[in-house]
């Protein structure tokens, strides 16, 4: 790697011992554990006390302690010293706290993708997880990610064969995102779709590979998802002017799903036809246009951009004017959504780590570590991505209720 792409690290030498607050803490929480484990230990002679085998002797009795083990955790390795029950029964007891072979705790493990996700190289995690958790934090080496990325393939596979006969998805966001592949001459595209469920909370919901982003990809990805059970369409889907994915949509859902362009793309390839001297002034005009309080104001702000680059820059209007019927739709919706579905950007943010470590490490690997690398790293995403505004208004979208410029409109209006 080049000095200016890799993440800088301290050398474990020069590591600074813990402060006395860290080893306060750190004390505490070993302590704490102790006393956890020798109680839950003490219930369960308690509640086996009165049993008996058949010449008389307990069931079940306290035999000292098991060796000293240390706990990588995430305020460093603690010392655990757990107490040995046996049993003369043949069974054996097995604590809830702390398991027999664990030897770090389970958010350790989702550090390690977590840091190789973000660009840390195999090579660099003994010392990236020394830095984090102290010398002591065995069992943490470069081979433990290669049995994770193989782990990985296994549970993306059982992840998108899983059931989806009880989800709905009222909002759809849909992009392909394209990273390259060392053993592949073409640029791998993998289609994402993320969708929001009938409470407001936005899901991971596919992630395959496809051929760009053709009609026959998206069509495969769709045909998958009602395979597995999902049979209601959107409401809206939000993507960019890709006409495969669209096509395939109609095709698969019908025509009722509204379909929003985002507006990210949008003022991408119409900036990208104008000299950059005018693209500041041109970029917050167009922020005006979706911007706008009502579609009204929207419209007019549109024949302001149109009337000021018309003539001497027309593939710049044309590009805005070719999906003019579709940049306005979420005005019919809820405005408390305006600006979740005015953009692909759960998508775009997300996979902007994933382009980060393909530039770090020259391209992924294969096309399946691709996948599973976007599978792992739009899970780990999801945990943060925030719950639509005004989720109470979707029950309103589902039963038909209708908006204009995002506000309800009652069946006396819509009578009048």
């Amino acid at each position: 790697m080049k000095n200016d792409t890799v993440v800088s690290l301290p050398e474990r030498a020069n590591l600074e011992p813990k402060s006395p607050l860290e080893q306060l803490i750190a004390e505490g929480a070993r302590k704490m554990l102790q006393a956890a484990i020798e109680n839950e230990v003490q219930e369960y002679l308690q509640a086996y006390g009165a049993r008996r085998t058949d010449d008389g002797q307990a069931v079940v009795v306290r035999n000292g302690h098991l060796p000293e083990r240390d706990l990588v955790t995430g305020v460093g390795p603690l010392k655990v010293r757990q107490p040995r029950v046996r049993r003369r029964d043949g069974q054996r007891f097995s604590s809830a706290i702390l398991p027999r072979y664990l030897r770090r705790v389970p958010s350790i493990d989702a550090l390690i993708p977590t840091l190789y996700l973000k660009g840390i190289s195999t090579g660099d995690f003994t010392d990236a997880l020394t830095a984090i958790l102290g010398e002591k934090a065995a069992g943490l080496s470069a081979t433990n990610i290669v049995r994770l990325k193989a782990g990985w393939e296994d549970e993306y596979q059982a992840w998108r064969h899983r059931d989806l006969s009880a989800k709905r998805y009222v909002y759809w966001w849909a992009d392909g995102i394209y990273f390259n592949v060392r053993l592949d001459d073409d640029r791998t595209c993998v289609l994402v779709l993320i969708g929001a469920t009938e409470d407001g909370t936005k899901e991971l919901l596919a992630v395959v590979d496809g051929f760009r982003e053709s009609k026959d990809s998206w069509g495969d990805l769709l045909r998958e998802l009602k395979h597995h059970g999902l049979t209601q369409p959107p409401k809206l889907a939000t993507g960019d002017g890709s006409l495969g994915f669209w096509i395939a949509l109609q095709e698969e859902f019908g025509t009722s799903v509204e379909q929003q362009r985002c507006w990210v793309h949008k003022t991408a390839n119409v900036l990208d036809k104008l000299p950059k001297s005018l693209q500041g002034r041109a970029k917050e005009m167009l922020h005006d246009l979706y911007l706008a309080p009502a579609r009204h104001d929207a419209l007019t702000a549109y024949d302001r951009f149109l009337s000021n680059y018309q003539l001497k820059y027309p593939k710049a209007c044309d590009c805005l004017e070719k999906d003019k019927g579709v940049l306005f739709t979420f005005f019919d919706f809820p405005a408390e959504h305006w600006s979740h579905l005015r953009t692909t950007n759960p998508i775009e943010s997300t996979f902007a780590t994933v382009r980060l470590r393909t530039q770090r490490t020259k391209g992924c690997g294969s096309r399946i570590a691709t996948l599973t690398m976007v599978y792992k790293l739009g899970l780990e995403a999801q945990k943060a991505w925030r719950r639509l505004n005004g989720a109470d208004q979707i029950a309103k979208i589902i039963t038909g209720t209708r908006f204009v410029d995002g506000v309800e409109i009652t069946k006396n209006q819509q009578a009048a």
